[in-house]
């Protein structure tokens, strides 16, 4: 099954890539390897913001990873223009802006992270993975997502 057929599936239809807010390209390719600089999380086209420990729950949060996954799928797409030449994603890193006791900053990345598996499969999907807790995120969006893949 190509991995659009797995979308259609989820009923995800990808976006387009996101004009950047500041001094930087959506991604970068060197090699096999592309490099997608940090989505903030998105609702219904605006900033999702909130902070985890505060005023967004650790479920609210792995739905808004999971908002930024489809957005970084997007982007994916405009950088290799088909997401079925993917051979790995290699590595993500996600910022949760949580309270200084919020310790729950890795569930909130699974909403990412397991989408990303269910949609290029566990071979291809699975990676490796950085999660961190910030103060802040700009325009304070609750989660902050970027990630590199390797295309075959």
């Amino acid at each position: 099954m190509s991995v659009y057929d797995t979308l259609k599936s989820l009923n995800i239809e990808l976006p387009p890539v996101a004009v950047p807010a500041a001094a930087y390209v959506p991604f970068v390719q060197t090699g096999n390897l592309v490099f997608l600089s940090g989505h903030i999380a998105k609702k219904d086209g605006k900033v999702w913001a909130g902070q985890l420990g505060k005023n967004t729950s650790t479920a609210e949060g792995q739905q808004a990873a999971r908002a930024v996954a489809i957005d970084l799928m997007g982007t994916l797409h405009a950088a290799v223009g088909d997401l079925n030449k993917v051979k790995r994603i290699v590595k993500v890193m996600s910022l949760v802006n949580s309270t200084g006791d919020f310790t729950e900053q890795h569930l909130v990345t699974n909403g990412c992270s397991e989408l990303l598996a269910q949609v290029f499969g566990p071979q291809v999907g699975a990676h490796a993975r950085s999660a961190f807790g910030v103060a802040q995120i700009p325009m304070g969006a609750c989660v902050e997502i970027e990630m590199i893949a390797e295309i075959g």
